[in-house]
């Protein structure tokens, strides 16, 4: 078992002052922005600057330090800022994701800055454009899809399996219009096949619409980042904004057992079992209840739901709850949800969690 513990400590920039790169945007955009946060992290600051300048950015920095704000923020400026083109040309900002949570999961954190800067705008008299935001996954119903088809939102939110069919459909008329193009958590997929897959999309995506589109890449401190933005640029340039820190982290190895050798022990029909995991259930339930929040990572589906049972089983309650892809959205999000509030101690999740989900406060990895 690994235990691991972060603790993060962000460098900040200072507002308020000539040059601060809150200047370039409009007037209702930093009075929310300064309304809601304290300063811009270094991530923002720096890649604000690249993006306003039109560049094609690759923006570096560890989970939590404000990338998808240092890359939506700027869209949503502009879009806030012009006026609103008709419905076939709506869709200006395409946001790829390697993963179906973290797709909802921008989509929750995009409502925050959307409605505040639509109320700054009210506030000082100004006429607000009603911003849409839309995901098409493999989850998404096909009636939605067909509306989808029909009045495009302002913002896509997809995955790379979704967008190659998007783009072999259609459908990719309402991609013509695409300004912003926006991959998350690229450094995941830029050495796999299925990076390889993402780069021929992108490139269909530009012969496609009016104008290239420009690209923005978030990735977490992974070297080398000149790879990763090559990736990204494919012959484009691509600014690299490299703002990783080294972060604090308490790692430990555990074994449940003191000899290894001598792992018989009986189940709970008296049978006996060579087998390491009776000692591994309560282990897992003593560390889920000393701690506030905790994800625990495994290979399986299979494996989630059996730890899962087994563990609310030895709490004797609905202490934990199993997540993975075949569980339904629906009940997906309602899950991540409940560990947020603190309703949940903890999740047992395969890999479905495991790239840039917003977790909140959780203080115990396993």
């Amino acid at each position: 078992m690994l235990r691991r513990t972060l603790v993060c400590r962000l460098g900040t920039v200072q507002t308020g002052v000539v040059g601060s790169a809150l200047d370039l945007f409009s007037a209702t955009t930093r009075d929310w922005f300064r309304a809601s946060f304290a300063a811009p992290t270094d991530v923002q600051e720096r890649g604000w600057r690249e993006v306003a300048a039109g560049k094609h950015a690759l923006m570096a920095a560890p989970t939590g330090s404000g990338k998808t704000l240092a890359a939506f923020l700027w869209c949503l400026d502009r879009l806030a800022s012009e006026p609103t083109p008709p419905d076939a040309e709506r869709c200006r900002v395409l946001y790829v994701s390697p993963l179906k949570a973290l797709a909802h999961d921008v989509d929750r954190n995009l409502r925050s800055p959307l409605v505040g800067i639509r109320r700054q705008m009210e506030s000082a008299g100004l006429s607000a454009p009603d911003i849409s935001v839309a995901i098409r996954t493999g989850d998404t119903p096909s009636d939605v899809r067909r509306s989808m088809e029909r009045h495009p939102p302002d913002i896509l939110i997809t995955t790379p399996e979704s967008l190659f069919l998007l783009l072999t459909s259609a459908a990719r008329r309402m991609l013509g219009s695409v300004r912003w193009l926006i991959v998350d958590e690229i450094h995941s997929v830029a050495a796999t096949k299925r990076g390889s897959h993402l780069a021929l999309s992108l490139e269909r995506l530009c012969a496609l619409t009016r104008a290239e589109p420009q690209r923005i890449g978030l990735s977490a401190t992974q070297r080398p980042l000149e790879e990763v933005a090559r990736f990204l640029g494919g012959a484009r340039e691509v600014a690299i904004v490299n703002a990783g820190r080294l972060k604090t982290m308490e790692v430990a190895v555990e074994v449940p057992v003191d000899d290894m050798s001598r792992l018989s022990a009986q189940d709970d029909g008296g049978a006996v079992q060579n087998s390491i995991w009776p000692a591994i259930y309560p282990r897992l339930l003593e560390l889920i209840q000393a701690h506030h929040s905790t994800i625990v990572f495994v290979n399986s589906r299979r494996l989630a739901e059996r730890l899962a049972a087994r563990i609310n089983e030895l709490a004797g309650g609905d202490l934990v709850r199993a997540h993975h892809g075949s569980i339904a959205r629906e009940q997906r999000l309602l899950i991540e949800d409940q560990l947020k509030a603190g309703a949940l101690r903890g999740l047992i999740a395969t890999s479905t969690l495991e790239l840039g989900i917003d977790m909140g406060a959780v203080d115990l990895v396993l």
